[in-house]
């Protein structure tokens, strides 16, 4: 059976666009990105700016909205058995320009392999410098999150 992903959360404001890869089970559930609490992704950025992670989803977009950050993922609908990436079959991959053409994006960080692998097929001309960051899955074991602060640092200019 067919899945379908979220919509982008960017507005007029938005520098960083970090592009994920299909909605786990867990988010499809809450109708939000990163909805396992063992996806280190909420506690990373909101911890890279000091502030703790908020409960629902609209004070979680507010925050991607105060902090400039667009939010996406590589594939809008696809089949998928569970939340594994390897089980993404027949992807339907997001139309970027929807976001790069209304926001300011300055760069792009890719949550993963699977979403940089798809992000380099369809995008890899793009000139928005972009990065392929260590999945914030709790299903990977060799995440460094000193990586994305460095990312991070590249972009907002926080020392």
């Amino acid at each position: 059976m067919r899945k379908i992903g979220f919509l982008p959360v960017f507005d007029q404001n938005s520098k960083l666009l970090i592009l994920g890869s299909f909605p786990s089970v867990k988010s499809r559930k809450i109708e939000f990105y990163y909805g396992n609490k063992q996806n280190r992704f909420w506690r990373l950025i909101c911890g890279y700016f000091g502030e703790s992670v908020p409960e629902s989803t609209v004070e979680k977009k507010a925050f991607l909205y105060r902090r400039n950050i667009a939010l996406w993922d590589m594939v809008t609908s696809c089949e998928i058995e569970g939340s594994a990436d390897s089980s993404v079959k027949n992807a339907e991959v997001a139309d970027l320009s929807v976001v790069i053409e209304k926001a300011p994006i300055r760069k792009i960080l890719l949550n993963g392999s699977l979403a940089y692998q798809l992000f380099i097929e369809r995008y890899g001309n793009l000139s928005i410098p972009f990065e392929k960051m260590p999945s914030t899955s709790p299903a990977n074991p060799r995440f460094n999150e000193s990586v994305w602060k460095k990312a991070f640092d590249e972009i907002f200019n926080i020392t």
